[in-house]
């Protein structure tokens, strides 16, 4: 990777010179980095950047360059990995004296990231967050855009972190970002994985892709002597752990380790609609935990969190702060309201995720339980018969709509769905999602369950590229006042 000429551009960067990956924002004289992803447009792109006036530009071993240009050109092995590296030089990322924890997985990043949080917090630690939902620390919140923000952004955050007094980093990181080496020129002090379910195919292609997207956190990224935990009851889980014999392993289910793997050991005594009761076990050491989170996907998150502080230096005594989290927004978050209604939003939009907070509600008791979901457009098709047999397992009735079309036409990604409710108790479909939310707040009676899943938190929903105004928090309140008065 390194080379006097890289080097050299190296230190001007690490100097204040600025680096792009966008053509379009290039000003004369910064560096603009052509990343691998942009294929065929990468001679447009490159052009673009030059008219922009950079000074330097860095590509791949192979790609064409115009022979006349006048800025300095830096050839490298890998683009994404020397951005990285010019990043950290830039913002001087490895200087700033903070903890960085990943959370990576199909679900239950977002919870066990906010878990992390509030335990660490409440443990004296000044916490930044990184993840679906925000990036934020004491002070400041803005809008995630993505899981895991892009390279040069994330070292960005990270030094705004640092000068804002941060010393540990929570943040989500996505198998995309793992596999576009967003996280390069990153150290972590630890990493967990919560579960591996179907999710993300149309990017990886298949389930060993997607795992050694995931697997990049644990072995290639540097500090391979990083704290590892993960699920023990995900076969994938149990698979890292066969991998990583030092890795921390977490189950609720009584799983062994493949190896002599050092476990967590979790017994869920109590799961009832007002939260749940945990018993642990770690080295000899036994104590229990109240919260009121509801569901056994959410012990199996208490149960990550703990893994990761144990392995950072938290003990048992600890974790008595994780008791009073009652929640992330737009995970299984109840809708409060006046007549008493069981209504709850949801993130879920995978299979196993439908499944988890399905079964979350009927384990807590409730007479009836009515699902209201829909498909995301222009992502894995496959599994959208797979989220429909999910809810015809678990719910009473299935209320079939749109989720984020994006620029896929909603009936026919309702098509697509469609025959995996054959075995449905009872179905309602209508594409308008507002609709269908006020058909289902019309269903219920006395005992009965509303999940709303797909959306969770989201403020919007996209159409044809346009993000449109909608929070199913809000849709259900309004439904309720102008379905029952």
């Amino acid at each position: 990777m390194s080379g006097p000429r890289f080097n050299e551009l190296l230190s001007m960067v690490g100097r204040g010179l600025m680096v792009q990956t966008d053509s379009r924002l290039v000003k004369p004289g910064e560096v603009f980095v052509l990343m691998p992803s942009a294929a065929d447009k990468s001679a447009a792109f490159l052009a673009d950047a030059l008219a922009h006036g950079a000074g330097w530009v860095v590509v791949g071993e192979s790609q064409p360059v115009p022979g006349d240009m006048a800025a300095g050109l830096v050839r490298v092995d890998d683009p994404a990995e020397s951005l990285g590296m010019l990043a950290e030089a830039h913002f001087r990322t490895r200087e700033q004296a903070m903890q960085v924890i990943a959370v990576t997985g199909t679900n239950g990043k977002t919870t066990v990231a906010y878990l992390l949080e509030g335990l660490l917090s409440a443990c004296g630690r000044t916490v930044g967050v990184l993840g679906t939902v925000a990036y934020r620390w004491p002070g400041a919140n803005f809008e995630a855009s993505l899981t895991t923000p892009g390279c040069w952004r994330l070292h960005e955050l990270f030094a705004q972190m640092s000068q804002a007094g941060v010393d540990t980093v929570v943040m989500e990181t996505s198998s995309h970002a793992l596999h576009q080496k967003r996280v390069a020129g990153l150290e972590f002090d630890a990493a967990v994985l919560t579960n591996l379910t179907q999710d993300h195919l149309d990017y990886h292609g298949d389930f060993e892709s997607y795992y050694q997207a995931k697997k990049l956190l644990f072995g290639t990224y540097p500090r391979l002597d990083k704290h590892k935990a993960a699920n023990a009851d995900d076969p994938y889980g149990m698979r890292l752990l066969s991998e990583f014999p030092d890795a921390v392993g977490f189950s609720l289910h009584g799983a062994q380790a493949p190896g002599n793997n050092p476990m967590l050991r979790g017994d869920l005594v109590e799961s009832t609609p007002r939260g749940l009761t945990l018993r642990m076990e770690w080295e000899g050491k036994c104590w229990s935990l109240q919260s009121g989170l509801v569901g056994a996907h959410n012990a199996s998150n208490l149960l990550a969190a703990q893994a990761v502080a144990l392995g950072i230096g938290l003990g048992p005594a600890d974790m008595q702060p994780l008791a009073p989290f009652t929640g992330v927004p737009g995970r299984l978050e109840r809708v409060l309201n006046d007549r008493g209604l069981d209504i709850f939003v949801d993130y879920a939009h995978t299979p196993d995720a439908l499944l988890n907070v399905q079964r979350a509600l009927r384990d807590a008791g409730f007479t009836r339980l009515i699902t209201v979901f829909g498909c995301g457009g222009n992502r894995d098709r496959t599994k959208r018969p797979l989220m429909a047999q999910a809810v015809a397992e678990l719910a009473d009735v299935a209320v079939l709509t749109s989720d984020n079309p994006r620029f896929e036409d909603p009936l026919e990604i309702i098509n697509d769905v469609r025959p995996g409710l054959a075995t449905a108790k009872e179905v309602v479909e209508d594409a308008d999602r507002y609709a269908a939310i006020c058909k289902a707040v019309a269903l219920m009676r006395p005992g009965d369950a509303l999940l709303v899943a797909g959306k969770g938190h989201e403020p919007y929903q996209l159409i044809n590229g346009v993000k449109h105004p909608f929070s199913d928090v809000e849709a259900v309140s309004r439904a309720i006042r102008e379905v029952l008065g």
